[in-house]
């Protein structure tokens, strides 16, 4: 279990408290200027909160060593960046960096991360080459070819169209569910979280509005506390959309 407990960061988090449960997806949703960034960053272990910690199995996350860190929580950053001409596959497999694995254990996370993000056709492409949206499939499979325990992605379906935002929101929940995957992601689209994540957490303010299942967490209600927003829900459960009412 990932256990943040009473967090503050200055101006931007105040005590935020949220236990994150393996073989689950939990989206972080809330408005602009919430914290949600910085909630990330503090539960993959980039920023140190000014009080509070954040603990992995009742181990004290700042205790461990990089690599060990590295191998246990895959991080993807809201604006990723590639600082030299990989082709993809290059891209994929700086993922296996943290592990001191055989050349076919690597090959074989390399190769089942490509297809989980349908990149087989563009392996050898460069990736400053590739669209935004097939850069950010590459860089969500750098961080599968890790296999890490927990996945931790800030807006992963920014750049991507709907197909391949479909694919990721199922391929991650598959991970979740078969091979018991912690996935926590900020999500700005709602309906996606009501019908993907398992646990929505909403932050406002730097402080938890909402805590619990899609249904409860993101209710007509709270969005109109949160979001300052009129809305209801429409569709059956795992196909549902938002439309603003007023």
């Amino acid at each position: 279990m990932l256990v943040a407990q009473e967090l503050v960061v200055t101006k931007r988090l105040e005590s935020v408290s949220a236990s994150f449960r393996a073989g689950e997806v939990t989206a972080i949703c809330g408005p602009n200027g919430a914290g949600k960034s910085t909630l990330l960053a503090c539960l993959a272990g980039l920023l140190s909160p000014d009080r509070g910690s954040v603990t992995l199995d009742s181990a004290l996350l700042s205790n461990l060593a990089p690599a060990e860190r590295a191998r246990l929580i895959g991080f993807l950053p809201q604006t990723p960046e590639v600082a030299w001409d990989l082709n993809v596959e290059t891209l994929v497999a700086l993922g296996r960096l943290p592990w001191r694995a055989s050349p076919e254990e690597d090959a074989a996370a390399v190769e089942a991360a490509i297809e989980t993000m349908d990149l087989a056709a563009l392996r050898y492409r460069v990736v400053t080459s590739l669209s935004g949206g097939e850069r950010a499939r590459a860089l969500v499979a750098r961080v599968l070819a890790g296999n890490p325990r927990w996945l931790l992605a800030d807006e992963p379906l920014a750049n991507l169209d709907m197909r391949h935002q479909m694919l990721l929101l199922g391929a991650l929940r598959g991970l979740a569910k078969q091979q018991g995957l912690g996935v926590v992601l900020v999500l700005h689209d709602l309906a996606q979280a009501m019908n993907f994540a398992d646990r929505v957490l909403v932050l406002v303010d730097g402080s938890v509005l909402a805590d619990g299942t899609p249904q409860g967490a993101l209710a007509a209600d709270v969005i109109a506390a949160g979001w300052g927003v009129e809305v209801c829900w429409l569709g059956k459960d795992g196909a549902k959309a938002l439309a603003t009412t007023g």
